[in-house]
C-alpha cells in the first residue's frame, strides 16, 4: 500500500513497469478515498483539532528535523525487509519485524514528523484536511531512504540476491512479480537429490 515500496522493488527489478504504475495509481486513490470515507463516517470526530484527520507535518523542531527523520525511519524499514525476506530462515518473520519497527516509529518518532513513510497516507489526509504544509517532506523523505536502502543492499548483497517483491509467499496465491522463490525451492530440493542419483548411477556401472 505504499508507493515508495513499490517504486523501490521496481528499482530493485522486481515489478515490472505497468504494475508498477497502476499500484501507485491505486495506492494514491486509496489514501484519498480511504480519508474521504473516515470523513463522511466520522465527520466533525475526524476533524477536531486533536485529531485534525490524522495529517502528517512536521514537530516542533521543524521541517529539516522532520526530514530526517521520516529519511532514516524509510531508510531502516526498507533495510529490515530486505534482508529479513531474502534470507531462508528469517523471511517467515518480516511481517513481524516490519510491525515492530512500525510500533518503536509510532512511540518515538512521530512527535517528529508525523511517521509515515507513506507518500500517498500523507497526500490522503492532506487532500480532504486542505492541509499541505509540509507535504513535500513526505515525498521525498521516503523515497530517498528506502532507495538508499536497496542501493546499499544491492552493493554489498547483489542484485540477485533479491528474492521477490511479495513478503509472504506462504499458502497457495500465486506471485505475479519477478519471484525467485520457485527457483530458490526447485534448488533446495535438487541439493537434497544427488545422494539418490549417485547411487543410481553406481548400481547402472555396477550392472
Amino acid at each position: 500500500m505504499n508507493p515508495v515500496v513499490t517504486l523501490t522493488f521496481y528499482r530493485l527489478k522486481k515489478v515490472i513497469g505497468w504494475d508498477a504504475i497502476f499500484y501507485v495509481m491505486s495506492q494514491f486513490a486509496g489514501g484519498v478515498a480511504g480519508t474521504a470515507v473516515a470523513f463522511l463516517l466520522l465527520r466533525m470526530a475526524l476533524a477536531h483539532h486533536e485529531v485534525n484527520f490524522a495529517v502528517t507535518q512536521p514537530g516542533q523542531r521543524g521541517a529539516l528535523v522532520a526530514f530526517l527523520a521520516e529519511l532514516l525511519i524509510s531508510f531502516l524499514m526498507m533495510s529490515a525487509v530486505l534482508r529479513f525476506s531474502n534470507h531462508p530462515r528469517l523471511a517467515r518473520y518480516t511481517g513481524l519485524a516490519a510491525g515492530v519497527l512500525v510500533m518503536l516509529f509510532i512511540t518515538f518518532e512521530a512527535p517528529l514528523s508525523g511517521m509515515s513513510m507513506n507518500p500517498a497516507r500523507s497526500f490522503g489526509t492532506a487532500v480532504v484536511s486542505m492541509e499541505w504544509y509540509g507535504l513535500w517532506i513526505y515525498f521525498t523523505a521516503p523515497l530517498l531512504g528506502m532507495m538508499a536502502a536497496a542501493e546499499l543492499y544491492v552493493r554489498t548483497k547483489g542484485i540477485h540476491s533479491v528474492i521477490c517483491a511479495k513478503l509472504n509467499h506462504g499458502g497457495t496465491a500465486r506471485c505475479i512479480f519477478r519471484c525467485g522463490y520457485a527457483q530458490q525451492q526447485a534448488t533446495a530440493r535438487a541439493g537434497s537429490v544427488p545422494g539418490a542419483a549417485q547411487q543410481r548411477s553406481l548400481s547402472q556401472s555396477a550392472g
